[in-house]
């Protein structure tokens, strides 16, 4: 397929065109200044002086006059001298030609003539050719295809994107292999329509991409277009609605007259629950610019007239406000999930994303892929370009693990803040509080491994113990929530251990709130209450995703309601203790990990690990000096200030 043949450019277009706007502005110009010339009268073309006719008569009578020609009421001629003058003569002066004959001066006359016809039709028609010129230009505006012109509201703002706007294939699109093949029949009919209509099938006319911001939506429907190598019109909801009632429905029409003339192609609508949403849900009487629009396009997508080979894919991540017509079959006949990728889709991406970076031997898509859930496509995108971006501010040619690990840090909690001023007595306290966090998830069974703690402040933690899990979590279980709510108390029972129930610091609120949360959850939208049963107290309308508790609850007696207080407390308190409990039984290796955090200031997994198995930590230097805890005497080589070797999972901050 040519693609000069089907998008008219500045080749295919008939020139420049804000060349041949230049143009008619100028000839405008030259216009007006002639009109304005053709107003005066004057006898430009002579040259001569003009004097007055009493000392015309003056000179005559002194004989330095020489020849005159008279034409009606101007008399010019010639003096003696050789200058050029000029005069208008009184029509009551009877008596001019026998003082002209008698001071010997030639006289020649010619017959007033006025001006030419063609200057006094000239005059009277510019005005007229300029008008229509003005109407010319302001029509052609209006006309254009693009509705950028002046007076174009009812034309169609969708942009054509061909194979020059650069080629996406389904090679670039990774992490969402279901949604995929789903969309390959698209691309099957695309190219080869008669497959299908031969068996007496029909391909959906239209389908709806509903997922998460970042998903790839927008990626996947150019996949579609750049694999069946058809246009690719895009255009946003939002484009649709002006403020001048039937503007919309105008540019919907006009939108599908040009996807007509380049059929078969793919119309995008992305965001189109700004022009699609329920009818009849607003204010007013109903009739407004949004519901016009929705109408038209409604009858586009299945009306009495066929769009024969038009596909139309929209976006939303809002399909529950949708009119219902929008998604019957006959126009979005179907809802293709995008949803965020599990762990092998972000290897994937990250592999997609990874292909232009220098990478270092360290990097293992994998293990930053296991320190990323939750993570869209857009995310990850981004995480690989900070990365970079940090490898270069570094100076370095390859982009190490480090980097993506110090890139993650700085996408979910901010850019640390070295600068930040703190006393011994905060960072000492925020220390333990950490090395309580850490010691827990060591000595839960159930908790994820460690990646790393850390007590650099970053955004509005001043430090974090970042968990790595094993696998994508998608359901919970009873024991992985008590060890969960355990781990988020260990670093308030570790300042309450060490420095005392009266210096416990307001360090812990987040990590009251995400335990508060989980136990709110697992007693009333779980039903893993013994006290309560498998009932369900919540009135949460979206679906349950993390440990955010449903808010508000339904209508339930006070005693319920009591019971339901009761049992959270009970949670929570039972994670408080089983806290405690370990803390308890080895403060020693709390004092072990606080310690090392106070000198290093960032621990990996595997030197947790090694500290509480009692070895000592690798040193990247040999004459590096050794640092003696106070705590038990261990010895500990000083190493290098820095991050671990990978990425990590869900922080909780301090």
């Amino acid at each position: 397929m040519n693609d000069n043949d089907k998008r008219p450019g500045p080749d295919n277009g008939g020139g420049n065109p804000w060349m041949k706007s230049l143009l008619i502005w100028v000839g405008i110009l030259v216009a007006l200044a002639m009109f304005v010339m053709l107003l005066d009268t004057r006898d430009v073309a002579t040259g001569s002086n003009t004097i007055a006719y009493s000392t015309f008569l003056d000179k005559v009578e002194a004989h330095t006059i020489k020849d005159v020609n008279v034409a009606g009421e101007v008399i010019t001629g010639t003096q003696t001298d050789g200058s050029k003058f000029r005069t208008y003569a009184i029509q009551s002066d009877l008596q001019l030609t026998d003082r002209l004959r008698k001071a010997g001066v030639e006289i020649n006359a010619k017959p007033d003539e006025g001006s030419p016809f063609w200057q006094i039709m000239l005059m009277q028609s510019l005005p007229f050719l300029l008008f229509l010129g003005i109407a010319y230009f302001v029509l052609r505006q209006m006309q254009k295809g693009s509705g950028s012109g002046a007076m174009g509201f009812g034309k169609s703002r969708a942009k054509m994107l061909t194979q020059r706007d650069g080629k996406v294939t389904f090679d670039d699109v990774a992490g969402i292999d279901e949604a995929r093949e789903e969309l390959q029949e698209i691309v099957e009919f695309l190219k080869d329509p008669t497959k299908f209509a031969r068996l007496g099938g029909k391909i959906p006319k239209g389908a709806l991409l509903v997922g998460s911001p970042g998903t790839g939506k927008t990626l996947l429907a150019r996949a579609i277009a750049g694999e069946a190598g058809v246009p690719f019109f895009t255009i946003s909801g939002s484009d649709f609605v002006e403020m001048f009632v039937g503007v919309g429905a105008s540019r919907v029409r006009d939108m599908f007259e040009q996807a007509k003339k380049s059929a078969p192609c793919i119309v995008f609508i992305d965001e189109i629950d700004a022009v699609g949403r329920h009818r009849g849900a607003g204010l007013g009487n109903g009739n407004d610019e949004r519901e016009q629009t929705l109408n038209q396009l409604l009858v586009e997508m299945d009306g009495f007239e066929a769009n024969e080979g038009i596909i139309i894919i929209a976006a939303t991540n809002r399909p529950d406000v949708l009119d219902p017509a929008l998604l019957r079959p006959g126009r979005f006949d179907r809802q293709v999930q995008v949803p965020r990728p599990d762990i092998e889709g972000r290897i994937k991406i990250l592999q997609v994303h990874m292909k232009k970076v220098p990478l270092a031997l360290d990097v293992d898509p994998r293990t930053i892929a296991r320190g990323t859930p939750g993570f869209s496509g857009a995310d990850l995108a981004n995480l690989v370009n900070e990365a970079a971006l940090l490898a270069a501010r570094r100076g370095k040619r390859l982009v190490a693990a480090a980097e993506f690990d110090d890139a993650r840090d700085k996408v979910m909690m901010g850019a640390e803040r070295r600068s930040m001023v703190m006393t011994d007595d905060e960072k000492r306290m925020t220390a333990y509080h950490e090395a309580g966090h850490a010691l827990v998830f060591a000595h839960e069974p159930t908790a994820d491994p460690i990646h790393k703690a850390t007590i650099i402040p970053r955004g509005f933690a001043l430090g974090m113990v970042q968990p790595l899990p094993e696998r994508d979590t998608y359901s919970y279980h009873r024991d992985k929530m008590h060890a969960d709510i355990a781990v988020a108390f260990g670093g308030r029972i570790a300042e309450e251990l060490v420095f005392g129930f009266d210096k416990v610091s307001s360090g812990a609120s987040n990590d009251i709130m995400q335990a508060t949360r989980l136990a709110r959850a697992m007693v009333t939208k779980w039903g893993l209450s013994d006290r309560l049963g498998p009932l369900d107290f919540s009135d949460s309308e979206e679906s349950f995703t993390g440990y955010s508790a449903p808010r508000g609850g339904k209508a339930m007696s006070d005693e319920t309601a009591r019971l339901i207080d009761s049992e959270v407390k009970r949670f929570v308190e039972q994670g408080l203790e089983r806290a405690r409990q370990i803390l308890t039984d080895h403060l020693d290796q709390l004092h072990l990990i606080a310690n090392a955090l106070l000198e290093l200031e960032t621990l990996t997994g595997e030197d947790i690990k090694r500290l509480i198995a009692g070895e000592e930590l690798d040193r990247p230097d040999s004459n590096a000096p050794t640092v003696v805890l106070p705590s038990n005497g261990t010895s500990i080589p000083k190493t290098r200030r820095g991050k671990g070797p990978g990425p990590f999972g869900n922080p909780l901050p301090a």
